[in-house]
């Protein structure tokens, strides 16, 4: 018989157990203010993507080429990365055991992973050839689903990270 759980291993019970994993988890505030700040990351991560995804779709309703809305995009949506990843990781402290456990987590970076490879693959493929196609529409098909791979994949990992709070088992 299959046991409903994985049991959680000893590094997960070493970060459940950490001061700072303990600390979120026992403050009344902390864990409502770290994910506040994870989910405005997230939109942020997501409206910013979204923006150049729609743009790289075909949607123009901007005025500025591809490139130019990838540059100016770009630094915003890193830092927003980087603060909800660091936001994230407070989160999954407060209950690595649970989260461990957690199939809609593991899914969410798998997802994250595989947006990350399609980013990568946009940067090594279409964008390489923007000078081409920057300001005319519709643009190649490979910025188009390079786009709408991004932008499906990210409406996951929101979709994933709502479903976490409803399903991780408590500690």
């Amino acid at each position: 018989m299959m046991p409903d759980t994985v049991p959680p291993n000893a590094l997960m019970q070493t970060l459940y157990d950490s001061t700072i994993g303990t600390t979120i988890r026992e403050s009344a505030t902390l864990f409502p203010w770290i994910e506040s700040v994870h989910v405005l990351m997230i939109t942020a991560v997501v409206g910013t993507i979204a923006i150049v995804d729609l743009r790289l779709i075909g949607v123009a309703s901007h005025r500025r080429g591809a490139r130019q809305l990838i540059v100016d995009m770009l630094p915003f949506t890193w830092v927003a990365f980087v603060l909800a990843l660091i936001s994230g990781t407070l989160l999954f402290l407060s209950n690595a055991t649970g989260y461990y456990q957690s199939m809609p987590f593991r899914f969410k970076l798998l997802t994250i992973l595989i947006a990350g490879i399609n980013m990568a693959i946009f940067h090594m493929t279409a964008y390489r050839k923007i000078g081409d196609w920057d300001d005319r529409l519709p643009t190649p098909r490979a910025a188009k689903i390079a786009g709408f791979s991004s932008l499906t994949l990210w409406l996951v990992i929101v979709f994933l990270g709502r479903w976490i709070g409803y399903s991780y088992p408590l500690a």
